[in-house]
């Protein structure tokens, strides 16, 4: 009976030690959360109507302000050119696009347009915002994003 209350005694020892190990562990080392402010990521806006500028605008806008670290390539084709043209304006609200494309870019937003679309559209490049680039094809762009490059793709 002894011998049983030794050995009790040593194993309430050691699990003590133990757990006083593990707790010194955890206040010494705070697991620190990810906040979207600290997440890199890399996202494709892909806009082919002429409905969908000014949302994929703000959602781009929305999308910077929670997370600054974002790469964004906004791929445009068809009618999703439109709004990159000079002097685009919205239909409805008489928004003008360029001011927004600009604050955009200069948040490292950026604007490719589809040179097939200009062909087939018979449209050249100097009728376009400074801010846009281009690129051969929107469609393979898009693909080459997501594929070859890891982008999330995102279709407002």
């Amino acid at each position: 009976m002894n011998w049983l209350m030794i050995r009790n005694t040593l194993v309430a020892c050691a699990a003590g030690l133990l757990m006083t190990g593990t707790v010194y562990a955890q206040e010494s080392a705070p697991v620190k959360r990810m906040t979207t402010q600290d997440i890199t990521s890399k996202v494709v806006y892909h806009i082919d109507g002429a409905e969908q500028p000014l949302k994929a605008l703000r959602n781009i806008r929305n999308h910077l302000d929670v997370s600054p670290r974002t790469t964004i390539i906004v791929v445009t084709h068809a009618n999703g050119v439109d709004f990159l043209m000079e002097g685009a304006k919205h239909a409805e609200t008489g928004t003008q696009y360029a001011p927004l494309v600009s604050a955009l870019t200069a948040r490292g937003v950026v604007f490719e347009i589809c040179e097939i679309t200009l062909k087939n559209r018979k449209l050249t490049k100097d009728q376009f915002v400074l801010d846009a680039t281009f690129t051969p094809s929107g469609v393979v762009r898009v693909a080459d994003l997501q594929t070859q490059q890891g982008f999330a793709y995102i279709k407002p």
